[in-house]
């Protein structure tokens, strides 16, 4: 017999709990310049309850190919990857609607 989640109660297999979450976070994508004209692109608005942070920020560096971090609730990326983090959310399963591009 297949585990159950404690969240929704139905089997893992079927749990819905990481696409509801998915729906309802607000993603907001902004440049930031920093001293020295470097660019660093912000990525704000992922709840670090239901998603662990560094782990993503950890598959955009490898994917965008840069470096990066996160922290205070958000991940920074060293230089302008605006549109292709963009579409990398899209393709994890976050929906475009609540993805904003500034």
């Amino acid at each position: 017999m297949s585990e159950i989640c404690p969240i929704c109660g139905l089997p893992k297999d079927l749990c819905v709990c990481e696409a509801i979450s998915k729906e309802e976070q607000q993603i907001r994508i902004r440049l930031e310049r920093r001293k020295g004209r470097r660019e660093v692109t912000i990525v704000e608005g992922i709840d670090e309850k239901d998603f662990d942070l560094s782990s993503l920020a950890t598959k955009l560096k490898s994917r965008l190919a840069c470096g990066g971090t996160a922290k205070n609730g958000r991940i920074e990326l060293q230089g302008d990857h605006r549109e292709k983090v963009k579409n990398i959310l899209v393709e994890m399963g976050f929906p475009v609607e609540n993805i904003i591009v500034e």
